[in-house]
């Protein structure tokens, strides 16, 4: 395991049920409200400050996934919403950013997930993803979907790289 998260340079995710508990609230006019973690978001920040490249692909359509994401460090074009096929933007993900699939970990908790966790680096998910996800995961968090489960793994491969350090005048800059 820990020769793969040395490979990683870029990480990847699902919205609902990694970045959130997969929980949703809809008001009367069909607009869906998401809940996020902010410990998660400050991992986000955090390897956006140290060169990792970051990617959400999700079947979610809200314009406030995008929002939410480049506030964290993401670039919009590698924010990919209305997803149903997953593989599909991860491989416009890598192409574009000239990355080998095992130098990026899919962070997924449900069934479309799974052929992106097959194809790349490391398949990680949280404690609380479906049994067919959980099965086949290279790294499977000690938190739950959208409470710090995505802290938890991208600390992980930053410690295990040196690189899990905030220099504030940096943030300052960025955020």
């Amino acid at each position: 395991m820990e020769e793969k998260l040395r490979k990683i340079k870029a990480f990847a995710f699902d919205v609902d049920g990694v970045l959130t508990d997969g929980g949703l609230l809809a008001d009367l006019n069909g607009e869906f409200y998401r809940v996020f973690d902010a410990k998660d978001g400050m991992a986000l920040r955090m390897a956006s400050m140290q060169g990792y490249g970051l990617c959400i692909i999700t079947g979610g359509r809200s314009q406030s996934i995008t929002r939410r994401f480049i506030a964290s460090g993401i670039k919009e074009e590698d924010i990919y919403l209305g997803s149903r096929d997953k593989m599909e933007q991860f491989t416009d993900y890598c192409t574009r950013h000239s990355l080998a699939p095992e130098e990026v970990m899919y962070f997924g908790d449900d069934l479309p997930d799974i052929p992106v966790m097959a194809a790349c680096g490391c398949g990680a998910c949280p404690c609380d993803a479906v049994d067919e996800v959980l099965a086949m995961a290279d790294l499977i968090t000690n938190k739950p979907g959208g409470k710090g489960c995505v802290r938890e793994a991208v600390s992980s491969v930053m410690k295990l790289q040196g690189k899990w350090n905030l220099n504030t005048e940096d943030y300052k800059k960025k955020f």
